[in-house]
């Protein structure tokens, strides 16, 4: 039986990654990915055979890898964070319905909730969710009654994906939303660039958070009521007493 990879590779430098994800790209004959992603781990890798794909072939890039699969090769899929949490592991098993000799093995990687967290300091202490603001699959009706769900619920939020040239506003919209809830003056940060050159932290209200320039490299965290700033680092208190 054929044998893929799905690997999450954390933010993309070597320290990064895990132990396993290390392994089984060395033991794979052939690394596939996003051309952003191929390219940050290429030069720890060398004598693979790499190929990519374009944003938005991604469907593509997992046939690409099962008829690679069927060659007889090693295959590792590699995506940033973690392969399962807006990675390529759901999508590798519908397409791999069509590829029954195949075995698939997903090995988890450092994903951008946990790895900006560890940057800003301990915001995801307490009950959170993750909720992308594109809607490049998913209609933004959809994404608006999860934004006010998830405020009305006070839950810490992390926002993947808050902004690109064609949603620029996004974020903005998604602040409106939640101080519906959540108090303008409510613990928020970003961090764009987790764990790679140019990465950048900052700390900040709601309502300071609403008009922060950011990008599709940046992670957005919106703290519940009971978040605060200590040493400006992001804290989101677990609820143990006498502290």
């Amino acid at each position: 039986m054929s044998k893929i990879y799905v690997i999450g590779i954390g933010p993309g430098a070597y320290d990064q990654m895990t132990g396993k994800a290390i392994r089984a790209m060395n033991e794979s004959d052939a690394i596939i990915g996003y051309t952003v992603y191929v390219d940050l781990v290429k030069e720890y890798f060398p004598g693979k055979e790499f190929m990519t794909t374009p944003m938005k072939k991604e469907v593509d890039r997992c046939v690409l890898a099962f008829e690679e699969a069927k060659k007889g090769k090693t295959v590792s899929m590699i995506c940033s964070g973690d392969a399962g949490v807006y990675g390529m592991a759901g999508l590798m098993y519908e397409v791999g319905v069509n590829y029954p000799e195949t075995e698939l093995e997903i090995i988890p990687g450092v994903t951008a909730a946990t790895g900006g967290a560890a940057v800003l300091g301990a915001p995801l202490i307490h009950d959170f969710c993750l909720i992308s603001l594109s809607d490049l699959l998913t209609p933004w009706e959809k994404i608006e009654a999860r934004l006010l769900a998830a405020a009305q619920a006070d839950f810490v939020v992390c926002l993947y994906n808050p902004s690109s040239k064609k949603r620029h506003d996004y974020l903005q919209k998604a602040c409106d939303l939640m101080m519906k809830y959540k108090s303008p003056d409510t613990i928020c940060g970003t961090v764009s660039n987790i764990a790679r050159e140019g990465q950048e932290a900052h700390v900040m209200t709601l309502k300071e958070l609403r008009d922060t320039q950011v990008d599709m490299f940046t992670t957005v965290f919106i703290g519940n009521s009971q978040t605060k700033e200590i040493n400006n680092k992001m804290v989101t208190p677990r609820g143990y007493r006498n502290v």
